[in-house]
């Protein structure tokens, strides 16, 4: 049963006199599993919806127009709540890495098609049984976003550690021919799928474009609790990653008229290289998964650097002065903007690069800090001002909370200093104004705004 969460006025569903709380069970007598059917079933020009109400059942009958909407906002997009399991056990996945005594939620392995269509998530195809696969082809679950990690099956049952792992090109191939589009990604190992062995792979996935329509080339994230003794890039891995991407780009360009192949963001911060312009990415929106985030981030600051800072000077500033926190990877990118922000503006703006200590110096990326590392790491500094501004990535939770559970209040209240949350340049200069809606005094009761993004990372909202 879908539990309605809201209904939007006016819609099809306010129509039909459905209301929060209500239990949507079926359409057109379609027992309904989860949103996607909701979605499918409620196309029909005449709906017939059966609910529940207080333990009751109901039916209604309505007339739908073309292009009209249900309208119904529902508690969880898969009305069983959970999550279908992941059954790999991947040398790098970042479960199995985790530090010990987190939130319970953090250590659920996911793997399920049904947020990989909605929300983007990367899924391996191995625990799908064949009602999935008639249900992928009947509903056209289009695009799909599959970690492919190897196409050699030896390989790629070594990168999942499954043995049982099905041939993925196949898989691929069978998408391929229900019309089903996918976008790909290789998470690169030294040891492992390097080399060679990704050169077959990029290779292999090409004859499937256009319905294979991308393949995202990611550095591996290894913690301090990893055991299985591979090891990270190193800065001369990472150049020479990105030349051969550059030069299967070169190459694909010729004959797809796209890249195809796109190196994720870590590559050109870890080895120290300029980001593509936003045209290298081809339009493709796969920021969630480290493509073009860092681009996205330069050509917003280049906007506010030429239509907001020339207005702007410190007597107009709430706070007379910020610290910036971020990972250590994005640190000299901040740092460089920080410094052209605070010579055009004279507000002083100082970055502090923060070391993941919960989870190895080698977790580098500013969304996986953890609050207890930044109090720590902060609470001694020569911080600049009293505002501190966070990276918004850190809280990306239903609760507003970092991997560990702290919170920004926790953190305003620990360094007795204002607290903000940014993503962009944008956010720092409004929370100088004083205009941001996430803003945590140290004093004061957290805001009602949830600094989660619709679509965030952490899968534990559905649980």
């Amino acid at each position: 049963m879908g539990l309605i969460q809201s209904v939007d006025p006016g819609s099809l569903a306010d129509q039909a006199g459905l209301r929060p709380g209500d239990d949507l069970i079926a359409i057109n007598g379609h027992t309904l599993r989860d949103v996607i059917d909701a979605q499918f079933y409620a196309a029909d020009e005449v709906l017939t919806l059966r609910f529940v109400r207080a333990g009751a059942t109901h039916e209604v009958t309505v007339r739908r127009a073309f292009g009209q909407a249900l309208g119904i906002q529902f508690v969880h997009p898969t009305f069983d709540i959970d999550i279908r399991r992941c059954n790999n056990l991947c040398p790098f996945c970042f479960v199995l890495q985790n530090a010990p005594r987190m939130r319970r939620t953090l250590y659920i392995k996911d793997d399920d098609y049904r947020y990989s269509f909605l929300f983007g998530h990367f899924v391996t195809l191995t625990n799908l049984n064949e009602e999935d696969w008639a249900r992928i082809a009947e509903q056209r679950l289009s695009p799909l976003y599959v970690s492919v990690h190897a196409t050699d099956l030896e390989t790629r049952r070594r990168c999942l550690r499954n043995p049982h792992a099905p041939d993925i090109m196949a898989q691929l191939r069978w998408l391929a021919d229900h019309g089903i589009t996918t976008h790909t990604q290789l998470v690169i190992t030294p040891g492992l799928n390097d080399g060679p062995r990704m050169e077959e792979s990029v290779r292999q996935l090409a004859t499937l474009y256009p319905h294979v329509m991308s393949v995202s080339v990611v550095p591996v994230g290894l913690t301090r609790h990893h055991k299985y003794g591979y090891r990270p890039h190193t800065p001369a891995e990472a150049l020479a990653t990105l030349e051969r991407v550059e030069a299967w780009q070169a190459e694909y360009r010729g004959t797809f008229g796209v890249g195809f192949v796109y190196a994720t963001d870590e590559w050109y911060l870890l080895a120290g290289r300029p980001l593509p312009a936003k045209r290298a990415y081809d339009g493709l929106a796969l920021q969630a998964n480290g493509l073009g985030m860092v681009r996205d981030f330069l050509d917003e600051w280049r906007r506010v650097k030429r239509n907001e800072l020339p207005m702007i000077r410190r007597a107009h500033a709430l706070f007379q002065a910020a610290s910036l926190v971020t990972g250590t990877l994005f640190a000299s990118t901040l740092t460089s903007a920080a410094r052209a922000f605070s010579r055009l503006t004279g507000i002083p703006l100082r970055v502090f690069p923060i070391v993941n200590e919960r989870l190895g110096e080698t977790i580098t990326v500013a969304g996986l800090l953890c609050g207890q590392d930044v109090i720590r790491q902060l609470r001694d500094a020569d911080l600049c001002g009293d505002l501190v501004i966070l990276p918004r990535l850190m809280f990306d939770h239903p609760d507003g909370v970092a991997l560990d559970d702290v919170s920004p209040a926790d953190i305003a209240r620990a360094l007795n200093k204002t607290v903000a949350l940014a993503d962009c340049m944008g956010d720092v200069l409004d929370a100088l104004l004083g205009n941001s809606k996430l803003l945590y005094a140290p004093a004061a009761d957290m805001p009602a705004v949830t600094p989660m993004q619709a679509g965030g990372w952490a899968v534990e909202k559905y649980l």
